[in-house]
Formats: C-alpha cells, structure tokens, sequence
C-alpha cells in the first residue's frame, strides 16, 4: 500500500502552461475565489524561477484594510531580499508621491536579474487608489520585473485593462480548476487511487475546487467516507480537519488562529503551551492549510482554516479568550507593533494597557487610523480609565490638533485639567510636565502669533523637566512652507519686533521639544537681511544656521536653508554649499517625500526667477499641484511659488485670477510677506497685459507695504516683468527705494543670464532625465567613477550602469575613452 501524503503539492501541466506567461508579463492577476490554490500555484512558480534564472523573490502577504501594516509588509519583503530602497519611505498619500515611489521602485529593481513581487490576498487591501498605482506601476516597469497580484475579487478597472494590453495576463478560476483526468492525477499524488465512480461523484460536488477536493481526500482517508454535497465549505473543513484533532491541539488552532502571521516562540507566548514547536510540526505535517513561510520561521494559516479558528476561539470561555488576546497585545507591544497591540487590548477590555500603547508610540502609527475610527476607539474607552492615563490625553489632543478636531482637542484638554485638579498627591514635577505639554500643544492653536505663542511656550518651559512626548522632533516644522520669514511675519512695520521675539521664543520651545525646528530665529533673521538687500549679512546667518542644524537630521530646516541659499546666489557670487542634483540624490535615498515636495518647491522658485522653465520640477511646470497633499497653512507659499512659475511661463492670465483667491487665504492666515509677493506678481502680469492703471496701483500698494519693513528684494526678483513699472515710479513717493530696486533688479537679472549662458546643455540633453544630467555634466567635468560616486551618493557599480545607460541614450559608441571624450564635447557646446 502506498504512503499517504494529503500534502503532496500537484501543478498539473495545464496549469504550468498557464503560469508560464508570467515571466514574459509585467503584471499577472490572478483571481479566483477562496480555496482554488492562486497562492501555491503562484509560491510553486516562484519556487522554480528561483532555482532556473536565479530571479528575486519579494513576497508581500495582505491581512487587512490598514494601510501601515500593508506597507510595513511591504517593506520587510524588500528588506528580507536585501533591498534598502523603502526603508523610511513612507506610504504614498497623493498621486505625486505615487509617481516618485513608482521611479523610484523601477530604478532599484532594474537589473539583468529577474525579478518578481508578489501580493497575495490584494482583496484585503479594499484600497482602489493601491490598484490604480499598481497598474500605474506595471506599464513603466522594467522588462526584468514582474508583478503578481492574487486576490479573490476582480481589482483591474476596465480602462486600466486596455491600457496595460499585452503586458497583462490574467489568470481565473477556470484555468485553476481541477478537470477529470487532473482530480484522478491529483489523488494518486497524495496516494489515493479513486474509483472512477468517486472521481465522478468528487468532481460533481466539487466542481474542480482545490481545496474541496482536499478536504475529502482527507475525509476519505481518516474516515473512509466522502463529505456531504449539501455542506458548507466551513463545515466540512471542520468535519474533514478539525473534528478529529485533540483538544489541546484545537485549543492551539484557536488561540493562533488571531494572528496573520507567528513564530514559534511567539505560539509559545500566546498559548502557553511549552510544546507549541512540536504541535506545529505536526500540523504542518498533517494540514496543508498551515504553512511555512519561505523565511523557514514563520507561519500563517489559510484564511479557511482561520475562519475555523475563530469560530472554534469564540466557544472558549470568556476568560480564556480575554487572556489570550491579553497575551497577544503584550507580545506585539514588545515588538513595538503598536496597532496589533491596541487592538488586542481593546478587544479584551483591557484599555489600561491599550492606554500605555497609545503613550509609547506618541500618535505616530495611530495616526493611520484615521480619525473618525480613532473617536470611535476613544468613545469606547472609559472616561475614568482614561484619567488615569493622562499622557495618553496629552498625545490625543495633538493628534486632534492634526485632524482639525478642535473641539474635541480642548475637550480632552478640560479632562487633563480635571484630572491633575484631582490629584493633589502628585508631585509639582509631575503636574508640571503635564500641564506644561498641554500648554505647548495648546500654542499650536495660536500660530502664526509669535506673541501668543511665545507666552504659551514660556510658561511650558518654566513647568516641564524633559521634552515632550507628543512632538518627534524629526518630523516637518514648517508646514510644507520653505520660507521661516514667510511663515511669521505678520503684519508689516513689526519686522523688528517679530524677529526679536523668535530670539526669545525658540530657545524655551528647542527646550521642552528636544530641539525641534532648530536654527528657525537664525534663518528667521537672516531671511529678513536677503529682503533688505543686505547680502553680506544674509550669508553669514546662513552659514550660522547651517552650522546649527548640521547632524541633527532635521531636513526640513536644512531645506529652508537651501531656499534661502539658492535665492542668494541669484543676487551676487555667492555658490550654495551643496548643488541642486546632489540634494536632489541625497534626498532620493531618504524616500520622505515630504522633503521632496519641499525641495520640488525651491527648485520651481529659483528656476523661475532665472526664467529656466525647463529646469521646474515636473509637478510645478504642468500645475499638477492638485496631486500632492499640502497641509493647510503652508498652502498660500506654494501658491505663490505656483505663481512665479506661471510668470516664467508666460501665462500672465492665470496669475491675476488666481490672486484674490490667495490673497484671500494671506489675510486669514496673517501672511503679510505672502500677500506682498502676490502684489508683486499681479503687477508684474499686469505689465505684461499692457493694463498699467491696475499694474500701477497694485505696484504702489506693494511698495507701501514693503517701505514699512525695508523689503526691496521681492521686487528685484520680479524685475523682468516689473521694469517698465519700476521707472514710471521713480518720481513717485517712493523713489529711493525705487531706484535701489531697479539697481538690484538689473543686477539680478545680469546674474541671472550669466548663470545660464555658463549652464545652456546640447540639444541632446532634453532626452535625459535629471538625474542623467548631473551625471553627465560629472563625466564632462572629468570627474572618475569614484568622484561621481561619492558626488551623487551610488556606489561605483551603479553609476557604470547608469553611464552605459547614458552613453546608450545620446548614441554614443567606442571605447570608455573614446565615449567619455564625445560626451564632454557634446556638453561643451554652449548655445
């Protein structure tokens, strides 16, 4: 009598012609509802292109609709094939952040090797926007990639369809399904030979079903009788599977069965049960629906078998059950998986612990809650529990705050009040901290207002004993804003007094936030002298801020030094420490795209101003800004940058029927900087538009706003379009300040022309991209491969491949000194 070996995996040679189009295929979708074997028939592919092409294997399993944890898997499956690229990348929010992670993705998994990520469960995800950027992604994939999506419902939208065309296969249930001849093969395999009438009767009551047709292999095998046609899937899975086992080892399904994914010693730590090794062995010995994940340490069960688990989970006792989850909402807040955590302890009640959670991770991973699910979770909670945690109240209200969920902010913020009124035994310390953190989250209320800020973060400093634990102090300061000055100068004539307050403020707020937004007084003050035409002055706090910020990895003031740095060198012979393309490669390996969307920001002012259009990001030059999500206050800054590109273009028009609009949100916002810009740049259309009445009155407008704090510089940079205005004004009543103006303009503009004569790139160079482009001008300027290397932050290996790319591009053959020598000719013709 043959063995039996119930988990013999069988791919029949229908199925393997089917799988064979994959690795010719961008994106392969494979759908087909539960139980007809998309995951091993996609593991046992993958299974053989590892060992024939030697190809990288990143897997991706899905177990639910929250989005970190789907990128944290996401993630670790890059991690897990040594790839580095996502690490600290985050989830993309907006379509420009889409777009970037999908270049980003191409340019790392390029290669000769091929390559296959695949998603299995892609159901779970219920995200449309993740389908979309998928299809996105496979049309620009490179021909060594492929993607691989499993799911249980159709996820293709039919116009995504046409477009991806012969680059999609697809694959159904039809195609998965066992026929006749495959469910006698398939049997024999795990050492049944059936009867011509039980192949029969499995095929009609199956229908070809993979996994029915297990069970009752399985039914047969154990119990000498197929499982009955009228049952449900669950309930023969049950009768064929479960029935049978011991109840320890049913106790074990249904405790484990709580969990996507488990090791070893995590099953140890949840059941209890010091032989959970050995009850796993035997499992995956006996079950097909338990596997091993290719790490060799981790587990999951099939989604069949842990819907019998938690049915099986839901007749334990309500202690059992309650002590359980509480094990399991210990284990994952050890690993610092805070959402498995929270949920664990919310469904056992036990919000003392969920509480703790909510404090150890300060609201970052809960703000991927969203929150009306947050307010829900919170509503459960009671309020008395919740007292007794009141740092958890203080992280509450600054995730509020974020939401705009103002009324419930200062709710939470009268529940803090109450609970240090109620406990007179606390030390003054301990009060201190707690009112002194919710005095500075209660500053953010005040923004805008130096002032009233001020007073709020000074009477925080003069309570707390240690920074905060509601603010990361890596996180942005600015708003998606790349100006300080633009942020705080509120009303004009009170320059002075405003910059004299940052002095004052910012020392007691780096205090009780461990130093967030360091140096912002200094590039403050040192805006200010840049407005004023006091270059010299302007340099030397830059480099002081500079200085400040240096290790401490806060890039978003970094990049507000860049904005200023750039702005400076358009205005004498100044060279900002670090070019463009490096900053640009530097923050590529970052993957925040947060500091992207600011450096696209800056990049799009400075080549406007210097009228190089074809130098503005993408985003900026076609007006996408729509697809990139931009928190409310830093809006009317990248309105205005909006606008200086429009100028550039030649689309005076469209910058005078935007300007109200914006004008609008300056004045709710106190703007006043901002709104100068803006009159500038009305004018400057009107100009352009030949009406003069209206360019003159929104010119005088602007220089009497401007007299008041001594800004000359906002009209220098708009001198191209302002000039005929400028001289009519010269008798007017402000004259001094014209003609100083018109100095710095025409010098400005001079500037401005000399950098881009030295800089005019062959006709050849429209072709490539920018990162190819700061390569090339490396390779002109003779630069070896090390020096390129270490300029653009690659290794030695990637920037050859990169070169023979370019080489390719322009059409350049020979040797590598022959090619090295026609590129640097090429770019040394100037126009």
């Amino acid at each position: 009598m043959r063995k039996l070996d119930l988990n013999a995996i069988y791919i029949s040679e229908r199925v393997q012609e089917t799988l064979r189009p994959v690795s010719v295929s961008a994106l392969t979708a494979v759908v087909a509802p539960m139980g007809y074997g998309k995951t091993t028939a996609i593991n046992w592919f993958l299974n053989q292109r590892k060992q024939t092409e030697n190809a990288v294997i990143l897997r991706v399993n899905i177990y639910s609709d929250n989005r970190s944890i789907f990128w944290k898997s996401v993630q670790n499956a890059f991690a897990a094939a040594g790839l580095t690229a996502l690490a600290g990348c985050e989830y993309p929010e907006d379509a420009s952040s889409a777009a970037q992670l999908m270049d980003d993705l191409c340019t790392v998994l390029a290669g000769d090797r091929p390559c296959y990520l695949f998603l299995d469960d892609f159901h779970l995800l219920k995200d449309e926007k993740a389908a979309k950027f998928l299809c996105g992604l496979a049309n620009r994939l490179p021909e060594n990639v492929h993607l691989i999506v499993a799911s249980r419902n159709n996820f293709l939208p039919k116009e995504e369809i046409l477009r991806l065309g012969h680059r999609l296969h697809r694959i159904g249930k039809e195609q998965l399904r066992l026929n006749h001849t495959e469910l006698a093969h398939y049997a024999h395999r795990c050492g049944m030979d059936l009867t011509e009438a039980q192949v029969d009767s499995l095929l009609r009551s199956c229908e070809g079903w993979f996994s029915a047709i297990y069970l009752n292999l399985h039914s047969l095998a154990e119990r000498g009788i197929l499982l009955s046609e009228d049952a449900d899937i669950y309930s023969m899975f049950a009768a064929a599977m479960l029935e049978n086992l011991p109840p320890k080892m049913q106790e074990f399904l249904a405790m484990m069965g709580l969990a996507d994914e488990f090791t070893v010693e995590m099953a140890q730590a949840v059941t209890e049960m010091p032989d959970a090794a050995e009850i796993l062995r035997t499992l995956t010995e006996q079950n097909a629906f338990v596997t091993r994940l290719p790490d060799g340490k981790t587990f999951r069960f099939h989604h069949m078998l842990k819907e019998c688990a938690e049915r099986l989970f839901a007749r334990l006792a309500p202690e059992k059950q309650d002590a359980c989850r509480k094990r399991y909402g210990a284990w994952y807040e050890a690993k610092l998986q805070y959402l498995h955590a929270l949920t664990a302890y919310e469904a056992c009640g036990d919000y003392d612990a969920a509480l703790q959670v909510i404090e150890r991770d300060a609201g970052i991973l809960l703000t991927s809650l969203g929150s009306a699910e947050l307010l829900e979770r919170l509503g459960r909670c009671p309020v008395e529990t919740l007292k007794q945690h009141p740092f958890a109240i203080l992280v509450l209200m600054r995730c509020m705050f974020n939401w705009r969920q103002i009324p419930k902010m200062m709710e939470l913020k009268e529940l803090l009040l109450t609970t240090v009124a109620e406990h007179p035994e606390w030390s003054q310390e301990e009060k201190g901290n707690l009112l002194g953190e919710c005095d500075l989250i209660l500053s953010f209320l005040m923004y805008n207002d130096i002032s009233a800020m001020s007073r709020l973060h000074r009477s925080a400093s003069a309570q707390m004993s240690h920074p905060a634990s509601s603010i990361q102090n890596s996180g942005g300061w600015t708003f998606g804003s790349p100006s300080v000055l633009m942020m705080f100068h509120r009303q004009p004539g009170q320059l002075d007094r405003e910059l004299a307050e940052m002095d004052e403020c910012m020392p007691h707020y780096y205090k009780i936030t461990n130093g967030h937004g360091m140096g912002a007084e200094t590039i403050m003050r040192a805006e200010a002298d840049l407005q004023q035409g006091q270059f010299d002055d302007a340099q030397i706090l830059l480099e002081r801020a500079y200085a400040q910020i240096e290790g401490n990895g806060q890039t978003n003031m970094t990049l507000c030094c860049d904005f200023l740095a750039w702005r400076l060198s358009l205005c004498g012979p100044y060279t900002p420490r670090v070019p463009l393309e490096v900053r640009r490669e530097e923050l590529l390996r970052q993957h925040n795209m947060a500091w992207r969307n600011l450096f696209h920001a800056i990049c799009a002012y400075y080549y406007a101003l210097r009228g190089q259009t074809d130098g503005i990001p993408e985003v900026y030059a076609a007006h996408r800004m729509n697809t990139v999500n931009t928190l409310a206050p830093g809006k009317p800054m990248i309105g205005l940058i909006e606008n200086q590109v429009y100028l550039a273009q030649g689309e005076w028009a469209r910058v005078l029927g935007r300007g109200p609009g914006l004008l609008a949100m300056c004045e709710a916002l106190h703007y006043d900087l901002v709104a100068l810009h803006l009159r500038i740049q009305m004018a400057a259309a009107c100009a352009r538009l030949g009406r003069q009445d209206e360019g003159r009155s929104l010119l005088e407008q602007a220089l009497a706003q401007a007299a008041l704090d001594g800004f000359v510089v906002p009209f220098a940079e708009n001198f191209r379009d302002l000039e005929p205005l400028l001289e009519a004004a010269q008798e007017g009543p402000h004259a001094n300040a014209v003609r100083c103006i018109l100095a710095l303009g025409a010098a400005q503009q001079e500037r401005c022309r000399a950098l881009n004569r030295s800089e005019a790139l062959p006709e050849a160079a429209a072709r490539l991209t920018e990162r190819e482009l700061a390569l090339a001008r490396l390779i002109a300027d003779r630069c070896t491969n090390k020096e390129i290397a270490a300029r653009l932050f690659l290794s030695e290996g990637t920037v050859k491949q990169y070169t023979n790319q370019l080489y390719s591009k322009l059409g350049i053959g020979g040797g590598a000194r022959t090619k090295r020598a026609q590129l640097a000719e090429l770019f040394a013709k100037k126009y």
